[in-house]
């Protein structure tokens, strides 16, 4: 991934934590490990090194995926989607939860508005 947009985020929660901002800390954060999950490799592809007996440093390594600024913004509206379903599901019996997840959407709309 180029280093644009995950690092304004990065940027922008150590900001959100010296200003004590939960509700942006725990966006920036569930966006950032959204994106560190897409670049994961699928596990099974992990396991051939064992099965053909390589052993050794580095020898269960892969190459992450890359994750272009373009690919992060769609995890980000992902995220927000995810978030504003979340609200509508949870409202009802717990409101205070929702308006939480109502303003971690509102904080990671601000990145791709």
């Amino acid at each position: 991934m180029t280093d644009g947009i995950r690092d304004r985020w990065q940027a922008d929660l150590r900001e959100a934590i010296r200003a004590r901002d939960r509700v942006r800390i725990v966006a920036l954060r569930g966006v950032l490990a959204a994106v560190g999950n897409a670049e994961a490799v699928p596990a099974a592809s992990e396991a051939g090194a064992a099965l053909l007996g390589i052993v050794g440093v580095g020898a269960t390594e892969a190459e992450r995926r890359v994750v272009t600024d373009a690919d992060a913004l769609d995890i980000c509206r992902t995220e927000i989607a995810d978030r504003e379903r979340a609200a509508a599901v949870v409202e009802a019996r717990d409101p205070e939860r929702a308006a939480r997840l109502r303003g971690e959407a509102a904080a990671l709309r601000t990145y791709v508005s």
